[in-house]
């Protein structure tokens, strides 16, 4: 059974504190028709911009997700979108009357509450999961960051951590399947190295920090004056280190909580791909950014794989509908000029050729002999000559026409052609044939690669009236 689309039964509003703005935000999380996935509407500002949560939109990955779009932006969205995706939820809309997202407790719990509180509603599509089908993987050699996608069917998450820190040191969480996210994950709350703290309060960030929402990790050696300062900034009559080396404001949740706080963002971040994903995800050393660019890598093979979905991948030995000869009775062409060897499939608006490149072609004595190519202009010929069929075999007598360019746009040459290669050739009509007129769109391919692409406009002419 497929996995219906589902928004929210009913509107959530929420309200909060920016972390580095310090701004008190407000915001209303309403349902959404299908295939409308998330978007934010800054209400505050003129027009209400909306912006969609998607990776080409991210603007800056420092201290958070940041994304923009129609002279808007929304920060921190990482926390919410993390909820979004870890209730499965697929559409709604996030009206926010400002710049950053709440930080709340700095985890995703109470997102998740308050979502789980509004309930759900199932919608008629079915779920657009995107399916990894191959692995996937992006690394940072130079900060050992590393993370890969594989197959799997269902979404899970497992992510390592190294700070080369003697009080965090090296942590690892997972989760088997997104179902376990609120247990597991959700109340995880977000981190920071106490020197990390110092200098974002030296650079007027964190206005929002209260020590409330953020476990800080103490990574030297500090002095009494150091923590009094700190309890001050912070409307704290005292702080100390506890024993597990943190600040004494929170209490762990986990042991490993940093951990299952960065498999948290990963969660929110993947959100930017667009759809919900099936696949195992595993990281080492994540951050935003790269977090980030793996979404955009995903996104590149989906459009790789859309492509695919759209050419068909045709046997070059199967049964020709038109062998050579018959070939010669549509066409005028002949040797060394004739480009098409067999006709595979032919309807009303498409056709399929094939040529099969030999080595022993009069071309090759002076087109690259020592590198052997066959030119790009000829994949060209080739493939307005399988046009050609098509188009001639809307009248009856084929013999007494002629084919004719008019026009050829966006030619693109992909991949080399080479003897020994069987291309074949496609052509899709872009609109129904008017007075002799045919514009196609010409795909060739070797297996499953995409040689050269092409739109051409042709004209029938006749040139025997007997």
């Amino acid at each position: 059974m497929n996995v219906k689309q589902r928004t929210i039964k009913n509107e959530v509003e929420i309200s909060g504190v920016g972390l580095h703005t310090g701004k008190i935000v407000s915001m209303t999380i309403k349902p959404a028709p299908e295939n409308h996935w998330f978007k934010f509407r800054r209400i505050d500002l003129e027009g209400q911009p909306e912006i969609l949560v998607d990776a080409d939109n991210v603007t800056d990955t420092s201290r958070g997700t940041t994304i923009s779009q129609n002279g808007a932006s929304v920060s921190t969205i990482e926390h919410l979108m993390a909820s979004l995706i870890g209730l499965q939820i697929d559409n709604v809309l996030i009206d926010i009357d400002g710049p950053e997202i709440p930080i709340l407790d700095g985890s995703a719990a109470i997102f998740v509450k308050l979502l789980e509180e509004a309930g759900f509603e199932e919608q008629d599509a079915d779920r657009d999961y995107y399916e990894i089908s191959n692995n996937i993987h992006y690394a940072e050699p130079e900060r050992k960051v590393e993370i890969l996608g594989m197959p799997m069917d269902g979404y899970r998450l497992t992510c390592m951590i190294d700070f080369n820190s003697p009080v965090l040191g090296s942590q690892h969480a997972a989760i088997t399947s997104i179902e376990d996210f609120k247990a597991e994950i959700a109340s995880s709350r977000t981190f920071c190295f106490l020197h990390e703290l110092e200098m974002l309060v030296d650079h007027g960030l964190i206005k929002g920090g209260d020590l409330s929402n953020a476990i800080v990790i103490v990574d030297k050696e500090t002095s009494p004056e150091e923590l009094q300062k700190l309890a001050h900034l912070f409307h704290k009559e005292t702080v100390a280190v506890a024993k597990e080396g943190i600040l004494n404001n929170n209490q762990l949740r986990h042991q490993n909580e940093p951990a299952r706080h960065k498999l948290l963002d990963m969660v929110g971040d993947l959100a930017l791909v667009g759809r919900p994903l099936k696949g195992h995800i595993m990281a080492a050393r994540p951050g935003h950014a790269a977090n980030v660019a793996f979404a955009k890598k995903i996104k590149e093979q989906i459009k790789k794989d859309k492509t695919r979905k759209k050419i068909k991948v045709y046997d070059p030995n199967m049964p020709a509908l038109y062998d050579t000869v018959e070939i010669m009775k549509i066409l005028p062409h002949r040797q060394p000029m004739l480009m098409v060897d067999k006709i595979l499939e032919l309807t009303e608006t498409h056709v399929v050729g094939l040529k099969n490149v030999t080595m022993n072609e009069d071309l090759f004595m002076g087109h690259f002999p020592g590198a052997p190519l066959f030119p790009g202009v000829l994949q060209i010929e080739a493939m307005a000559q399988t046009g050609g069929i098509l188009v001639l075999k809307t009248v009856p007598d084929p013999e007494n026409w002629l084919t004719l360019f008019l026009k050829i746009e966006n030619a693109r040459f992909k991949a080399q052609v080479t003897p020994g290669d069987s291309v074949i050739f496609r052509c899709d009509l872009m609109e129904p044939i008017r007075r002799g007129i045919a514009k196609m769109k010409g795909v060739a391919m070797v297996g499953e690669k995409i040689v050269c692409e092409a739109e051409l406009m042709a004209q029938i002419v006749r040139v025997n009236n007997n």
